[in-house]
């Protein structure tokens, strides 16, 4: 696509918080340095791992150039391997949570939008590693079609964004609210299309837990071991610029058979970090 094509945005408009745009407004809008559209958006700028990755539409700019590696990679294998005794330890060293840009932007509660709140839940297999229960999402929904997300929604009026939460696990993939125990909270995130903000709970389960996902928004349950997640060869970064010259740090884990990405790429990786002591509060690396 030529430079330039596309919607006429003004630089100085974009700049600012209330005028960003996300990756996808980027690519339906055919903004310049995105496909037109229609257009495919071009791969990952670094080789996926044969038998990993999946179906999932990345709004990728022309301008994605290859970043850094994990936090983690300078670790041996014997320090990539995490319990849930293990994250609770390193995230009750952290202090609370960070509030997202928007929060110190607008306050949490005059934001334009009502916040979510989303559920991080982890359970020990029989090895005795944490993993992590994420969902795919069905694609026939209206956005995020077939994405990798943790369980969770908007936050009712008068709710508490814990018991969000909750409430939300267990209308999206059946998960016992009362099985949950929440233990921590990671760095809130703010979202770009909505201007509101994410709180991310974290809880431990007893066990690996049946779930009975609702059909209507959830296709898959997933459950990942952090140590697969810690691999430094299924971790990718990129680095895209937005209009206005915004220029942010994009998150990829390469499954087996998905790709997660985006905000719950950078809340996982968040996790991982602290779970290993490479990362702490106010490493999001997200607005």
């Amino acid at each position: 696509m030529a430079e330039g094509a596309g919607a006429e945005w003004p630089d100085a408009a974009l700049s600012s918080p209330e005028r960003r745009v996300s990756a996808r407004e980027a690519m339906a809008a055919g903004m310049p340095g995105w496909p037109q559209p229609g257009e495919e958006p071009p791969g990952p700028t670094r080789p996926v791992p044969p038998g990993r990755g999946g179906d999932q539409r990345i709004p990728r700019p022309y301008n994605a150039r290859a970043g850094g590696p994990p936090p983690w990679a300078h670790l041996v294998p014997g320090e990539r391997r995490p319990s849930v005794a293990d994250v609770r330890a390193a995230l009750a060293g952290q202090g609370p949570p960070r509030p997202s840009e928007r929060e110190l932007i607008d306050g949490p509660v005059r934001g334009p939008e009502r916040p979510s709140a989303v559920l991080v839940p982890l359970y020990d297999g029989e090895d005795g590693l944490a993993r992590v229960v994420l969902t795919r999402r069905t694609w026939g929904l209206r956005t995020h079609q077939g994405e990798v997300s943790f369980p969770g929604g908007r936050v009712e009026p008068g709710e508490a964004p814990v018991d969000a939460a909750r409430r939300e696990a267990e209308e999206e993939i059946g998960l016992d609210p009362s099985a949950v125990e929440v233990f921590g909270e990671l760095d809130h995130l703010a979202t770009i299309s909505s201007g509101s903000f994410i709180a991310p709970f974290v809880g431990m389960l007893p066990a690996r837990p049946e779930t009975y996902p609702n059909p209507h928004e959830v296709q898959a349950v997933l459950h990942v071991a952090l140590a697969e997640l810690l691999d430094p060869e299924i971790f990718r970064e990129e680095i895209w610029t937005f209009p206005g010259g915004r220029v942010q740090p994009i998150t990829f884990f390469e499954l087996v058979g998905d790709t997660v990405w985006g905000a719950t790429a950078s809340l996982l990786r968040l996790l991982l970090g602290i779970a290993t002591g490479t990362l702490g509060r106010g490493d999001l690396n997200h607005p």
